[in-house]
């Protein structure tokens, strides 16, 4: 059974973790129903989405149905499994360009409200992780 998951960062097509990404793409843009705070995070400027409904923007982002192994690797890339991470919940969206639509439920990775405070908040809260927010990463030296 495919699960529908709301990506907002990394994970969306023509960004850096897209690979990781082997879902079906739902056609258009969606944006969350509630406001979520959405922070770029951390030497690698992660996209960083806290479980705080009602704060923040309305965030947009991309809908994928996604098979079981797909939701494997997405967990993994989102190291769920460890503390101060990710962790997969549910969020209502609606398409961005029909806002009187029925919102549909999703999957979506939230981060650790708790690394806030252990890294650097480059920006945020934002509505949209953008390729602008993307190029400033840099990978890890060897």
């Amino acid at each position: 059974m495919h699960s529908v998951v709301f990506v907002y960062g990394t994970l969306k097509e023509g960004f850096r973790n897209a690979h990781v990404n082997t879902g079906v793409r739902v056609p258009g843009e969606f944006v969350s129903v509630e406001p979520y705070p959405l922070y770029v995070i951390g030497p690698w400027y992660l996209p960083w989405l806290v479980c705080s409904p009602g704060q923040g923007e309305p965030v947009v982002g991309q809908l994928y149905e996604v098979s079981p192994e797909g939701l494997q690797r997405m967990d993994a890339l989102e190291r769920i499994t460890e503390p101060d991470w990710y962790a997969r919940g549910e969020i209502w969206v609606r398409p961005r360009a029909a806002p009187g639509a029925a919102p549909l439920r999703a999957m979506v990775y939230f981060g650790s409200a708790a690394r806030l405070r252990s890294e650097v908040v480059h920006v945020g809260p934002l509505a949209e992780y953008t390729l602008a927010h993307a190029a400033r990463f840099r990978p890890a030296s060897s």
